[in-house]
């Protein structure tokens, strides 16, 4: 069914309201943002990270004043240089890393979660993101680009990596090194750019080498692409680095960049609901788009004469599964760089056919399925009751990016994303 795409003044009001989880869901004090929008629940150094990188987008936009987003952001950094660091359970971060989960509050760690490597490349990106942007002679835009610099400065790779090749997940005080590693195509391609361009503790090149080794080169429905399940991981090393025209000595071999290589795998995930294996409820042309996101689970229901699982927060992927009929619509937006043509149709039915941005203050909600079972008389889907800052980022970035290419800008000035992309063996394009 051929259905009108969304606006430009659809768009505006989506990055608009998308950004005012920012504005409401930060705390003032030391600018940690919450993670999702449910009682007394924690903040996300990931959301926190995007919630610096999107400042600059609001100022830009006319969302915030250049002197709120400066206090804001000035606040933020400033907490982050001065917390705890240390190996004490705790403390807010390690080696200059940071706790995946903080509390609100306190800014302490949160539900005994690990020292995340990846979630420290978004907060550290976002930092990056403010240094460039503040780029004033008054005393606090200088202060911004002086702690923005530190903070990056201070992250030990090379301990990350715990004497292997590529770089671990995480640590926890308890018991050290998680088992997991970097490996895989995934969002650490912006980790292994940010390790490799770091002046003080660079990771070696063996480590992309190493991390590139384990890819997985496929063919789905008609495109041959890196592939990874989740549209999420096409997505979040492209809100901060443009990947038009530059290869690494993997895509050089393939004939295509990973820009390119976004725009094939949000095809396959628009595929994958056309033909619709699993018999989900209004998969089509239009609604699609499979990620990590909430979900209505997790319980077992009858469906369509079947038992099917349903999941609650899970990667879900295409086309292998998981999948439960669960449609992430934040996850379509941050493709919209790669494939405007298929994203605005999908986001003018999540608009304006499905509404499901009314009566909601921060634009989309984590998701929605049409087809786990409501009780008799409930005519409406199941949509998620909570907003993420994981999500929000995304949207008000990429929508950004399609619009006027600002964070990719900004970006591209940077001296350690140069480097570490040169280091990586990028080449050509605006490099």
């Amino acid at each position: 069914m051929h259905r009108a795409p969304a606006t430009p003044a659809d768009m505006e009001k989506l990055q608009h309201d998308s950004f005012m989880y920012f504005v409401h869901e930060a705390n003032p004090i030391n600018g940690l943002v919450i993670d999702k929008t449910a009682p007394n629940w924690p903040a996300s150094i990931a959301a926190t990270g995007l919630a610096l990188a999107a400042y600059p987008v609001g100022v830009e936009r006319g969302y915030i004043s250049r002197t709120a987003a400066t206090l804001r952001t000035l606040r933020t950094l400033r907490f982050f240089w001065n917390s705890a660091q240390g190996p004490e359970a705790d403390a807010t971060g390690y080696k200059g890393f940071y706790y995946h989960f903080l509390d609100m509050q306190t800014g302490k760690r949160a539900w005994q979660c690990e020292l995340s490597t990846v979630d420290s490349t978004f907060l550290l990106a976002g930092a990056l993101t403010a240094g460039l942007y503040f780029d004033a002679e008054t005393a606090d835009e200088r202060e911004i680009r002086a702690l923005a610099d530190a903070l990056y400065r201070r992250a030990d790779w090379q301990w990350a990596q715990n004497d292997g090749l590529t770089v671990t997940h995480g640590w926890r005080p308890e018991d050290g090194f998680l088992p997991y590693r970097w490996e895989g195509y995934d969002e650490a391609l912006l980790l292994y750019t940010l390790g490799l361009g770091s002046p003080t503790f660079p990771l070696p090149e063996t480590s992309y080498t190493a991390w590139t080794s384990t890819y997985d080169w496929r063919r789905l429905y008609d495109q041959e692409f890196l592939y990874a399940g989740p549209l999420f991981i096409h997505q979040l090393s492209h809100i901060w680095i443009d990947f038009r025209g530059i290869q690494d000595a993997y895509m050089r071999a393939k004939g295509i960049d990973y820009f390119e290589n976004s725009r094939r795998a949000t095809y396959v995930q628009q595929q994958y609901a056309i033909e619709n294996p699993r018999q989900f409820e209004g998969y089509g042309a239009t609604c699609w788009g499979i990620s990590a996101s909430e979900g209505p689970g997790p319980t077992i229901a009858s469906l369509a004469g079947r038992e099917q699982e349903f999941f609650d927060y899970v990667g879900r992927g295409v086309p292998f599964g998981p999948d439960d009929g669960t449609i992430a619509p934040w996850a379509v937006v941050a493709s919209l760089p790669f494939a405007p043509e298929i994203v605005l149709p999908m986001l003018g039915y999540c608009i304006h056919e499905a509404k499901l941005t009314e009566s909601n203050p921060y634009g989309f909600k984590a998701s929605f399925n049409a087809s786990f079972p409501l009780p008799a008389g409930d005519d409406h889907v199941w949509v998620s009751p909570w907003h993420f800052g994981l999500n929000q980022g995304p949207i008000i970035l990429m929508i950004e990016n399609y619009r006027s290419g600002l964070p990719w800008r900004l970006m591209r000035r940077s001296p350690y994303i140069m480097c570490g992309l040169r280091r990586a063996g990028f080449a050509g394009g605006w490099l």
